[in-house]
Parts: structure tokens; C-alpha cells; sequence
């Protein structure tokens, strides 16, 4: 077995965000192990997506085209994607921890007799033999996993651990391309899709935000929340929040990060009132820029901060708002 194969998601032609960051992750891997890299995607008319993924330096792009794919369901999609790793036979599958992959990749890796490591924030090469770095009771501790026996050898990438602006794009005339056509029984798969579910379609994927402004409890009241509105507003960014403000309901859950929300990796991320909690941290510590606010010079929010403010937020905040609209 040889070659890493990132298997990216996609939704209505679209790449999901962190597909991007699983290339990288495939990328950097395949050229520490000297192994070719191949990606693959999974779906129904995929032509513009194919397109997106052949303009990045790959040996090969599988392009994974049935109608039974059209809509995702766990059993397709696993029974569809095994038929393409025991025919090329890679050596690792890398994915982005989603909350798709979550779903089948577990049964994908059992499926082949093998285990998935998920969540993985980082990884080395040692003597030829990869290592993967995940966390432990809610990144108090990091572990070492090795993989034992032969591949496929799967891992999933946590948001943040692998820049999606490190994958490399072709050089010229873009990746090839092969479009694979699993053999898939409509009476095999248990999962009848229906429509979307409207509050689906409402819901806040953090994930794909470059700019988020994050509110903790510091903000004091339910009615402070909207001078941290006017903030994100002005900034283009998505409003967040600790678990406090969710758990309070002055917030949806789908607005929480942390280890019991949304994991995030913006360009940009504005801490507002956080002192910085370690259940805080492990949900936005990969974002490439961080700035705290916060009227506790001993916070441990500064201790992950690019950038620090220390003062009262219902000072600071008024003012940024003031200078950003200028």
C-alpha cells in the first residue's frame, strides 16, 4: 500500500472549508513520507467541484459519481468510498473532522478492520513512520498514536490544526482526473433523505468564518449582547460565545466554542469579556489571529492573545466600533 488520500466533503458543488485543510494535511504527510497524494470526493454532479479540487497539486483526483450519493447518507457514502480504498489502496486516509465525518467515517475504518484516530492536531515523521498528536481530557494533555500492521491507516484533521491556505495549487494545466462509479443498492442504504430541516438551514457553521467575535461572561447582563452585535456587525465577522452565555441562553448552542461546541480556526477571532478557560481554548486556540479583551490583566485568554487589550469592554468595545465605522 502506498499514497495518502485526502477525502474531502462537499455540498451542492460547494467544498466544505475544512476540506481544504485536510488537503494540506494530506500534502505535508505525502511529501515528509515521500508517498503520492490523491483526494477524492463524493457526490452527484460533480464537475465544478472536480474542477476545484484538480487546481491543487495532486497525482490524481477520484471523483465518486452515483446518484444514490446525491444526498448524504452514512450508508452510501461508506459502502461507495470502501469500493475506492480497496481498489487503489492507500496507505493513510486523511479526512476533516466534520460533523459528516463524524458521522460515517468511524463505520468506514471498521468496516476494513482498521480504527479511525479523530481529531488530530498535529503530526510528525520519525524514521519513516508517521505519528499523530491528538488531545486528551479536553486538551489538558496531548498523546502520541502510532498506527500497527498494514493500511489503510484513517485519521481525521481537527479545524485549525492544518491551514487551508498551506495547500498547494497546481503548477500548470491543474491534477488528473478519474471519475469512479461505486456499484450501490438502493435497498442497502437504511437512510431515506427528506428536505432539509429548516432550522438546518438557519443553523451557524462557525467553521467556514474568517472573522468571529466571541462574547464571555464578562458581558455582565442578556442586554450587553447587542453592543457586541453592533461590534461584530461592524467587523464582518459572526457573533460567538462561551459556554456560560449559551448555557444562560442569552445565546443558541450553535453560537458556542469550545470542547463542547463548535472547534474554529478563523483568520480573525475578538474575545470579548473571556477569561480564557482550557474547555475555551481547545475550541479556538488554531485561529491564525487572536485578540482578547479583557479588564483582568492575569487572564489566561492573554496567554493564547496575539493581541491584548486590557480594560473595561464597555469602554473598549464602544470605542472600536467608533473607530471601525470611520
Amino acid at each position: 500500500m502506498t499514497g495518502v488520500l485526502a477525502v474531502l466533503e462537499q455540498f451542492e458543488g460547494k467544498l466544505h472549508g475544512m476540506s481544504y485543510e485536510a488537503l494540506a494535511a494530506a500534502q505535508q504527510i505525502g511529501a515528509e513520507l515521500g508517498q503520492p497524494v490523491y483526494a477524492a470526493v463524493a457526490g452527484a454532479g460533480l464537475q465544478q467541484v472536480a474542477a476545484a479540487v484538480a487546481a491543487y497539486r495532486l497525482d490524481k483526483v477520484h471523483v465518486v459519481e452515483h446518484g444514490l450519493l446525491a444526498d448524504y447518507t452514512a450508508d452510501a457514502y461508506t459502502a461507495a468510498l470502501k469500493q475506492l480504498i480497496e481498489l487503489h489502496r492507500p496507505a493513510y486516509v486523511i479526512f476533516p473532522h466534520t460533523y459528516q465525518v463524524r458521522d460515517f467515517a468511524p463505520a468506514l475504518a471498521a468496516s476494513l478492520g482498521r480504527v479511525l484516530v479523530s481529531d488530530v492536531i498535529a503530526h510528525r515523521v520519525e524514521n519513516g513512520a508517521l505519528t499523530l498528536v491528538r488531545q486528551l481530557f479536553q486538551g489538558k494533555m496531548n498523546a502520541d498514536v502510532r498506527f500497527e500492521g498494514d493500511g489503510p491507516h484513517f485519521a481525521s484533521v481537527q479545524a485549525g490544526a492544518f491551514r487551508s491556505e498551506n495547500a498547494i495549487k497546481a503548477e500548470s494545466g491543474g491534477s488528473a482526473t478519474e471519475v469512479v462509479t461505486p456499484v450501490l443498492e438502493a435497498s442497502r442504504i437504511r437512510t431515506k433523505p427528506l428536505e432539509r430541516f429548516r432550522e438546518s438551514q438557519r443553523a451557524v457553521d462557525l467553521t467556514a468564518a474568517e472573522r468571529i467575535v466571541s462574547v464571555g461572561r464578562g458581558i455582565r447582563e442578556v442586554g450587553n449582547i447587542a453592543l457586541i452585535e453592533q461590534l461584530a456587525e461592524a467587523m464582518g465577522a459572526e457573533l460567538a460565545a462561551s459556554r456560560p452565555i449559551c448555557d444562560n441562553g442569552w445565546l443558541p448552542m450553535e453560537r458556542q466554542v469550545g470542547s463542547s461546541g463548535q472547534t474554529v480556526a478563523p483568520k480573525l477571532y475578538v474575545a470579548v469579556g473571556i477569561s480564557g478557560a482550557i474547555q475555551h481554548l481547545v475550541g479556538m486556540k488554531g485561529s491564525k489571529t487572536i485578540v482578547a479583551i479583557n479588564k483582568d490583566p492575569e487572564a489566561p485568554i492573554f496567554e493564547a492573545a496575539d493581541y491584548g487589550i486590557v480594560g473595561d469592554l464597555f469602554q473598549v468595545v464602544p470605542a472600536l466600533i467608533e473607530a471601525l465605522k470611520k
